[in-house]
């Protein structure tokens, strides 16, 4: 039945110095398969240059040219597209392919990484998440404690992409690789599983504060609204039922980021939207184009006025304004919020913590102490970064400055 596993995901690297690597996959389909490739594409830190989607609901195609690093581990990103691929075996009927059970992957194990060392210094816990992010650990929660006597402990809650970090070999890579960095810096490194309880009420305190909630409430329903030069307001979506007899199309002009198109296709995902084809591309160094040709999950066009104005109005917003930042102060001292909503399926964005991280040390300043957690506002949950900056290090620098160079981090924006 069709193609080898193994041969679905075909990584091609430029010949030339400069252009783009092409990424192809061909596989059956399943509900949210763009998403979820689009997500790890983003995991990697990489960015889609172009691209193009075609799908006849069991099997599709996918075409990516995406703007490759020097560092990047292209086997190894092979290796992650290929296990969000459905499998492709003769005993798996069409039917399959959409049902629950084969989309969702059972939550994997959460590890506590606990290590001390014998003094602070700007930039610790961006090379802490360095090592992490190359590691394949994803963080979910931290906590950074800053004892009397300079001495610092790191509480992370981790995944590992691998599901080896119960064995010792994986646990010994880990700390040898924290070591390489810390040096003589790390003075006690410890790997634990991680109680039940820990994530199963992930959740951090009730309050928030309206900078981050205000524009979160009812946002959907009245459109958006957000000027600032720390959003994009050059958006336009636009439906047309005419121009397919099957199929709506959603054209969108926007400005670039980072995650765009995983922003656009996880939202499709959430609301059930499948995508039969699309195309994408850049549209010169700031805008962005895409067309898809979508239909609900009954298989019909979206023709009902009102769920189009609210798909419409969602996509704006995830477009304009795919995280929330903010900085403020917290009794006397000085706290970064950054906020990003979390998919239906109850992944949070990648790389957040480690943008968050560069942009901070970035600007010289050290971080007191890191809390991670989840909120549901209104009928979405949230991922809320809560960053306690050292208060002589903000000192030095103006407040809207920390907010700008993490936004432009966040996003991709040079």
């Amino acid at each position: 039945m069709g193609i080898l596993n193994d041969d679905a995901v075909v990584i091609k690297e430029p010949e030339t110095a400069g252009d783009n690597t092409l990424i192809t996959v061909n596989c059956p389909d399943k509900t949210g398969l763009g998403s979820d490739l689009c997500r790890v594409i983003l995991l990697f830190g990489l960015s889609i240059a172009r691209g193009d989607v075609s799908t006849d609901g069991k099997w599709c195609y996918l075409v990516f040219w995406v703007v490759g690093k020097p560092t990047t581990r292209w086997y190894l990103l092979r290796e992650r597209l290929l296990e969000v691929c459905p499998p492709c075996t003769p005993a798996l009927s069409e039917m399959f392919y959409f049902r629950p059970e084969f989309q969702q992957p059972k939550p994997p194990n959460v590890f506590l990484l606990k290590f001390w060392c014998t003094f602070d210094r700007k930039g610790l816990l961006h090379d802490v998440t360095k090592v992490l992010c190359e590691l394949e650990l994803a963080v979910k929660r931290v906590k950074v404690f800053t004892a009397p006597d300079g001495r610092v402990m790191d509480l992370l809650f981790v995944t590992d992409t691998r599901e080896l970090l119960h064995t010792k070999r994986r646990q010994e890579e880990t700390k040898s690789q924290l070591n390489a960095m810390l040096g003589d810096n790390m003075i006690s490194f410890e790997v634990e599983l991680a109680g039940p309880g820990v994530m199963a009420n992930p959740h951090g305190s009730a309050f928030l504060p309206p900078a981050i909630t205000d524009d979160m409430y009812g946002l959907e329903l009245s459109g958006t609204n957000m000027s600032g030069t720390l959003s994009s307001n050059r958006v336009s979506i636009t439906v047309d039922n005419q121009l397919s007899q099957s199929h709506t199309l959603i054209h969108i002009v926007c400005q670039d980021h980072k995650g765009l198109i995983y922003d656009i296709m996880r939202t499709l995902k959430d609301y059930n939207i499948q995508t039969s084809y699309g195309r994408f591309s850049s549209k010169g160094k700031e805008s962005f184009e895409v067309d898809l040709f979508v239909m609900q999950v009954d298989g019909k066009k979206i023709v009902d006025t009102e769920k189009q104005n609210v798909l419409c109005s969602r996509l704006k917003m995830e477009l304009v304004r795919p995280l929330r930042v903010e900085v403020m102060s917290r009794g006397p001292d000085t706290e970064l919020l950054v906020a990003n909503p979390v998919e239906l399926t109850g992944r949070g964005r990648p790389l957040v913590f480690y943008d968050i991280t560069l942009a901070i040390t970035s600007l010289s300043i050290r971080i007191f102490s890191v809390e991670i957690a989840r909120h549901m506002i209104g009928d979405r949950e949230w991922e809320v970064y809560r960053v306690l900056l050292d208060e002589g290090d903000v000192a030095l620098v103006p407040r809207n400055l920390i907010k700008e160079c993490v936004v432009k981090n966040l996003m991709g924006w040079e």
